[in-house]
């Protein structure tokens, strides 16, 4: 089991990816603010090639993470792929999301909706680990328990200690 300080510097780093993960994704709508305020136009070489750089930069960064935590044994390849598949389903899902809404309502609704859909994938994931953990410990203490009463079955029942005869006891 965990210690104490590795828990929480384990929640430490994922807290930093989850910040990490949010920042690129605001960054996705770099290319909506400068049309927004009149820096870009809507055509050209360098709206294009911002749109698609914009677009695959959060991609780009958790393969990076994900891949540097892997190369260096932070993680198993397996644990890492896992984990970046995770969050890049979760960046997906909040830049479509947040896209809707940016279509919808504006840039400017969009950020709180993003960081929204990022927050709900959390949680979800948290409460579902945590359900999985709950489970594994009860399934251990039922096995426990089994094992506790087959010893028990197994042990033969001691006699009662038999009671001295009175002629053994020295009176002094």
């Amino acid at each position: 089991m965990k210690t104490y300080q590795e828990m929480v510097q384990e929640y430490k780093r994922r807290q930093r990816n989850t910040v990490v993960d949010t920042i690129a994704a605001g960054l996705t709508y770099m290319d909506e603010i400068a049309l927004d305020t009149g820096l870009l136009e809507e055509t050209g070489l360098w709206t294009e090639l911002t749109e698609t750089a914009c677009g695959a930069l959060p991609f780009a960064i958790i393969a990076v993470t994900e891949g540097s935590k892997v190369i260096l044994g932070k993680k198993t390849g397996k644990r890492g792929v896992k984990d970046g598949a995770f969050r890049m389903a979760k960046t997906g899902a909040a830049m479509g999301i947040g896209s809707a809404v940016t279509m919808a309502a504006g840039f400017w609704a969009a950020l709180p909706v993003t960081m929204g859909v990022r927050a709900l994938f959390d949680r979800y994931r948290s409460r579902a680990l945590t359900g999985c953990r709950v489970q594994a410990r009860i399934n251990r203490l039922r096995e426990l328990r089994e094992l506790m009463e087959r010893q028990r079955e197994e042990t033969p029942a001691e006699a009662e200690p038999a009671l001295m005869p009175a002629a053994s006891v020295i009176v002094g």
